[in-house]
């Protein structure tokens, strides 16, 4: 009897110790597939606290948590399935689209940095629009807004995200891709919602008596506006990175590696004239690189998604 119970104690440890390292592994393999869609996460951070500016700061959490609500249910039941069931029938079907919103994101980062260049402002007719809408009412538009630009975003990190997967089991494909859906909302919208409220904080502390605190508080409030600017193009530059190495590195898997090993072997030489910093140049070469080809991807598709998107 005692001997059946240790046996089955011995085997209770044994299950506890597999799902142990189960947890480690889709723990890791998530925080290997959360940093190659960086970019995009970048670009998803950048993006969104535009949706909730012009609005009361009482309004504002509210609005963020919305979207985030919005962008775990994208994520969750939506693009997982979708996900999952790729994996398991149309395997060969995930780089081809991964491929496709890879050149979705070079078209989207090209027409921002168009709209620097050009100049883009509301038209007249949006104008009005916007004024007719009652304050709830531009909230849900510019949440549901939000959201839609979530899916795209979030359907490439979970496209990124399955394509490191495809290895693995059924069930630890989607604990890796839930995990992943967690991480990316909570670190995304977590940093939008201290983004949004860093002027509130600032305008708190500036009202302090400790001198250094009202400091602090000043630069918050007087640094937002130029720190939004900055993280707007970042995430532009990081799409059309992120796209463009999505394109190079899709051709290599379809049996054209001659630009990537080009890019690589260049960036390799210049990183290697730079001592001790060597890593960081070869780097950003080669994001240079994706992200210039990612700009003439872009520049390319323009015309024809203008086309598509009129009609």
């Amino acid at each position: 009897m005692s001997s059946g119970l240790l046996a089955l104690l011995d085997d209770v440890v044994a299950i506890a110790k597999v799902a142990a390292t189960s947890i480690d592994d889709v723990a890791a393999q998530a925080a290997k597939t959360s940093t190659k869609a960086a970019g995009i996460v970048i670009d998803d951070a950048a993006v969104t606290p535009g949706y909730a500016i012009g609005f009361t700061p009482d309004r504002e959490l509210p609005i963020i948590g919305k979207i985030a609500w919005g962008s775990l249910k994208n994520k969750l039941l939506f693009l997982l399935p979708a996900a999952l069931v790729l994996s398991a029938f149309l395997p060969w079907l995930i780089a081809p689209l991964l491929m496709a919103g890879g050149l979705f994101l070079c078209f989207e980062g090209y027409e921002k940095v168009h709209d620097w260049f050009a100049g883009s402002e509301k038209t007249a007719t949006e104008t009005v629009k916007e004024i007719a809408l009652s304050s709830k009412d531009l909230e849900d538009a510019k949440v549901a807004g939000a959201i839609r630009t979530d899916l795209i975003l979030s359907a490439e990190i979970m496209a990124i995200s399955l394509s490191t997967v495809t290895h693995m089991s059924f069930w630890m494909q989607a604990a890796v891709l839930i995990f992943v859906g967690l991480i990316v909302t909570v670190a995304v919208y977590g940093t939008v919602a201290l983004i949004v409220k860093a002027d509130d904080i600032g305008l708190h502390l500036s009202k302090s008596r400790l001198p250094h605190r009202r400091a602090i508080g000043r630069a918050l409030v007087s640094g937002m506006p130029r720190f939004l600017e900055i993280l707007s193009v970042v995430g532009t530059l990081a799409m059309l990175w992120v796209g463009g190495g999505i394109m190079v590195h899709g051709l290599a898997g379809m049996g054209f590696p001659a630009l990537e090993h080009g890019i690589h072997a260049v960036a390799v030489a210049v990183g290697g004239i730079v001592p001790f910093v060597g890593a960081v140049v070869t780097w950003l070469v080669e994001a240079s690189a994706f992200g210039a080809i990612g700009a003439i991807l872009g520049a390319i598709v323009a015309p024809l998604a203008g086309r598509f998107l009129q009609h």
